[in-house]
């Protein structure tokens, strides 16, 4: 088509929603909006007695559709070449697994005055990890009877995920869980808002959030059997036949906006909404993830993403938190791993410990940049919310080693980072051990944008160039290329997720290369960082030498210390 036509993006965050308007000819932004959630503490519904269960309001997930729509559609408007009924397509990004109970009329039971200030009701955040035991069980259960459900998802099942949370549910809350008619991802939940669904059944339901974090594979029949299930509890057995058969890839819409949300949002009744999707494999998306591409969104946490073609072969990858056929792109395999803290880790030194704001985050980052790699004598292990890869154990705790009566609040922030990087250089180089190599690495997020202290210590530590998405808002990019390819090229929008991000996405001209002589000074902490992890990991025949590991540490400081930083 000839005229100008644009689509948009719903980034669903721990925090916040943002919304954007992107257009389809070149990934062009003309309007953006956030909205902050109001409930609990940034958003998240916590309790002091549970340090794991983390919640969230569904009523801020819909008051933020439409509050940051109107934003960003206002914002719109003051580019000269826009108007609400160009607007082809919506699409979705949310975290997960983040499950909801819902009744009978696709409502979440949070929004009942009964249930409202039952935290059992709301949204299952994807970093509450209440249900270790729950995972630790269904990981046992499948290693003796049904072993295949595993493999795609590296060997072990995580409390984060859907069916430990949903069983920790009725285990703790069971007049929650009887109340539901069902359980939705809100990631399934927000398009099936827009598209004005009321029945349950309806709801088209992702690959990418069912693959993931539901164990659902079309090798098997869908989800787990119900024989499976009645293992760990008869009741959710019978929860399966309410949940749904089939998942759908990411090309296909999951409806149609309705004529409610039209009127509402002042946009046409009838443009297709995108299937939805995590944001992790949205925002791989929106930095142009491809095989060989590895895509780090480096947030609270940090998600890494990769594809490899469906037309080639893949064994599995134990430890990774799921392949799937179709998650991210239609015609990949998504790969997805990640780290359980990365900014809250920081967030936890800064804010907790030390007290400070968010500009002693800057003052820490200028200091920790004027020392040498190794100079400190620290060593961290950045487990602080448990280990999502490769280890999927959320009941592992932090470490800082190394201390002394002179170490400073920067050297710990710097050791912290580092620690980061190590965890993320474990994660690649088990892909390429398992046959996915990755040739280049590309960072999106707030912590990539802002912070190079980050950026290049993780460049030194990986021994890759860290590039940077061309998008500061890759997810909702992401999600926006997805309602582009939901609309298709008669609508204005593309015909592949290849077409689409061609032409929508880009990187940076900025770059961080590795500083050899740091390099090898972080080869050598790696190595350390690895008889760490893997001893307190619990790796079979892991070997550590502890005795002389503090004196190890000291001989790097003294080899560095005094030196100015290059």
């Amino acid at each position: 088509m000839s005229w100008a036509t644009y689509s948009l993006g719903l980034d669903y965050g721990t925090n916040s929603v943002r919304a954007v308007v992107v257009s389809c000819a070149d990934g062009r932004t003309v309007g953006t909006h956030v909205f902050d959630y109001p409930s609990g503490e940034r958003g998240v519904i916590l309790d002091t007695g549970d340090p794991h269960l983390a919640r969230q309001n569904p009523a801020d997930h819909v008051e933020g559709l439409r509050v940051a729509t109107a934003g960003a559609l206002a914002e719109a408007a003051a580019d000269s070449g826009f108007s609400r009924d160009q607007i082809v397509g919506i699409g979705v990004d949310t975290t997960g697994s983040t499950p909801i109970p819902i009744d009978a009329r696709c409502r979440p039971l949070a929004f009942d005055s009964k249930w409202r200030a039952n935290p059992a009701a709301h949204a299952w955040l994807w970093k509450d990890h209440t249900a270790a035991a729950e995972a630790a069980t269904i990981t046992e259960v499948a290693r003796k009877h049904a072993p295949e459900y595993l493999a795609p998802i590296g060997g072990t099942y995580s409390s984060e995920w859907f069916w430990s949370k949903v069983w920790h549910c009725l285990n703790v809350a069971p007049d929650v869980f009887e109340a539901a008619a069902t359980w939705v991802e809100l990631a399934d939940f927000i398009p099936a808002v827009l598209g004005g669904v009321s029945d349950p059944r309806t709801i088209f339901r992702c690959v990418c959030a069912a693959g993931h974090k539901a164990m659902y594979s079309s090798a098997w029949g869908g989800l787990p059997s119900e024989d499976f299930l009645a293992r760990l509890d008869p009741r959710l057995a019978e929860l399966r036949g309410r949940l749904y058969d089939e998942a759908h890839p990411p090309h296909l819409p999951a409806g149609r906006l309705s004529p409610e949300w039209a009127d509402q949002l002042g946009l046409r009744a009838g443009i297709p909404v995108a299937m939805g999707g995590f944001d992790a494999h949205q925002g791989a998306v929106g930095a142009g993830v491809a095989p060989g591409t590895l895509v780090k969104i480096i947030g609270t946490s940090t998600c890494d993403i990769t594809v490899a073609p469906t037309s080639e072969p893949l064994g599995n990858v134990p430890g990774i938190c799921g392949i799937v056929d179709g998650s991210v792109m239609t015609g990949y395999y998504g790969i997805e791993a990640g780290q359980s803290a990365v900014g809250d880790l920081l967030h936890w030194w800064v804010d907790s410990v030390c007290e400070g704001d968010d500009t002693l985050h800057g003052r820490l980052s200028d200091e920790a940049a004027r020392q040498r790699p190794g100079a400190s004598g620290l060593l961290a292990l950045d487990w602080n919310n448990g280990n999502r890869t490769v280890l999927v154990d959320p009941r592992l705790t932090g470490l800082i080693l190394g201390q002394t009566l002179q170490t400073s609040r920067a050297e710990v922030y710097r050791a912290l980072i580092e620690s980061t990087a190590f965890g993320a250089r474990v994660i690649v180089e088990r892909l390429a051990e398992c046959g996915v190599p990755i040739d280049r690495i590309v960072c999106c997020g707030g912590i990539a944008a802002r912070n190079d202290l980050f950026m290049q210590i993780y460049a030194d530590v990986l021994g890759r160039p860290m590039l940077l998405a061309g998008s500061t808002q890759t997810p909702a990019l992401g999600a926006a290329i997805s309602a582009a390819v939901a609309a298709g090229a008669d609508a204005g929008g593309h015909s592949t997720f290849e077409e689409a991000q061609v032409r929508m996405t880009s990187l940076r001209d900025e770059r961080f290369d590795p500083d050899p002589g740091a390099q090898a000074v972080y080869d050598e902490l790696f190595a350390m960082y690895r008889e760490l992890h893997d001893s307190f990991g619990g790796v079979a025949g892991a070997e550590a030498d502890f005795p002389s590991l503090m004196k190890r540490l000291l001989v790097l400081r003294e080899r560095t210390a005094g030196k100015a930083a290059g």
